[in-house]
């Protein structure tokens, strides 16, 4: 699943490849109460270009997340090679693979994972706090990707003051705030409402075209994985280009 040099997807001309994946493998070992051997992946090839807005989707237990958090220097393959960009990424270190994540990886799960006891703002600065940065300019640049998500107004909220759309919303914001090239989404709208998720996904829509992200999420709601860039099916350890009318 090899992209073609200058190739255009759906009116938008896809740069080269910033993923690429090359014979991955994923087996987990049978176990000595005589559960079989599972293999997730047997020998997955496939590129993502810079800037595509890419769905993963596939029925539970097919590997999506797996395969995501493998992209994302989360988990390591059985065999087979990860590059993001010049970086090989299963050959990083434990300590290497944080600093990659930290500095080229925005992450955003189901369910949003703030900290109850911090406000939204201090949720956002997190990852820069991380980094070292001087808490008054991490807070400064959380301030203004909250206003980005639309959320200037409830700053020093903390989590439990603030709606499911919300919560994804700095969930979202927080992914950002480092400015990463790969934004890696795990259904981001699966514990939202029908009108709260149109609304986030339209959101990580406008901030994928503003920031010039390459974005791969994945999700079960085929409305959502039409507007992508592509949809790419997992299954029987294979991934395969679905058309948006098959979706």
């Amino acid at each position: 699943m090899r992209l073609k040099k200058d190739e255009t997807i759906r009116g938008k001309q896809i740069g080269e490849p910033l993923l690429r994946v090359e014979g991955l493998h994923k087996k987990y070992p049978g176990t000595r109460s005589g559960r079989s051997a599972l293999v997730l992946f047997d020998g997955l090839n496939f590129e993502i270009g810079r800037g595509e807005l890419i769905a993963i989707v596939g029925q539970s237990g097919s590997g999506k997340s797996t395969l995501l958090h493998m992209l994302g220097a989360l988990d390591a393959p059985t065999a087979g090679t990860i590059y993001c960009a010049t970086t090989q990424v299963t050959k990083l270190s434990a300590k290497e693979a944080a600093r990659f994540r930290n500095d080229h990886v925005g992450y955003v799960w189901q369910f949003h994972y703030l900290l109850p006891e911090f406000t939204a703002q201090e949720n956002v600065a997190m990852p820069l706090l991380a980094r070292g940065i001087d808490r008054r300019k991490a807070m400064q640049e959380a301030a203004a990707w909250l206003d980005e998500v639309g959320l200037a107004s409830r700053a020093e909220h903390r989590p439990g003051e603030l709606s499911g759309g919300e919560q994804q919303r700095v969930a979202l914001a927080r992914a950002l705030v480092t400015k990463p090239q790969l934004l890696l989404a795990d259904e981001p709208t699966g514990d939202l409402d029908n009108t709260s998720a149109d609304l986030v996904f339209a959101l990580l829509e406008r901030l994928h075209e503003a920031h010039g992200l390459t974005s791969v999420l994945v999700t079960h709601n085929l409305e959502l994985a039409r507007r992508c860039t592509r949809t790419l099916r997992l299954a029987g350890g294979r991934l395969e280009v679905v058309s948006h009318t098959e979706a």
